[in-house]
């Protein structure tokens, strides 16, 4: 493959990334936080977390894909060769981002199923209770919050890498 060819896929794989990791933090760091200060309810908070959410996976489930399979394609030739996974530093980084990508997407995953259509509809029909809302929010919170964490560790070793360590 080119260099030039070599830069385009590494150009997508990081505009992928900005997407993602871009926009996960922006949501937990910025937007959730500044529900607080427009909404007292709980329950519109979450009504319009939800709202967000649902357009951001819009771009966001793409960029996750983009990422994984530039990923996969920028190390196949390691990949090809298991005994260097184990043989080199580079092959030892790469297999923990490896398992951090799984982790992250088993997460997310896990975040969407959360946030199922039925439940989603009681939200937004208001049949929740305010204790299982709060429980609801509680566990949207945390398994956000893992998937911001393992993207940006994801991103640490995606440098460990770029720099050949």
């Amino acid at each position: 493959m080119s260099p030039l060819e070599q830069a385009i896929i590494l150009w997508i794989h990081l505009i992928s990334a900005a997407i993602w990791v871009g926009g996960s933090i922006f949501i937990g760091i910025v937007f959730s936080p500044l529900l607080k200060t427009m909404f007292d309810s709980v329950e519109e908070r979450l009504q319009l977390m939800i709202k967000v959410g649902k357009r951001f996976n819009k771009i966001a489930i793409p960029s996750l894909i983009i990422l994984i399979g530039t990923g996969l394609y920028n190390s196949h030739v390691l990949l090809s060769k298991p005994d260097l996974l184990m043989a080199t530093s580079y092959g030892n980084f790469l297999t923990i981002k490896i398992i951090l990508v799984i982790a992250l997407i088993i997460t997310y995953v896990i975040h969407v199923r959360v946030i199922r259509k039925d439940v989603e509809y009681k939200i937004m029909s208001k049949q929740m209770s305010p204790h299982q809302i709060q429980k609801l929010r509680k566990k949207i919170i945390i398994l956000g919050e893992i998937t911001v964490v393992l993207s940006v560790a994801i991103l640490f070793f995606a440098s460990l890498l770029d720099v050949g360590v």
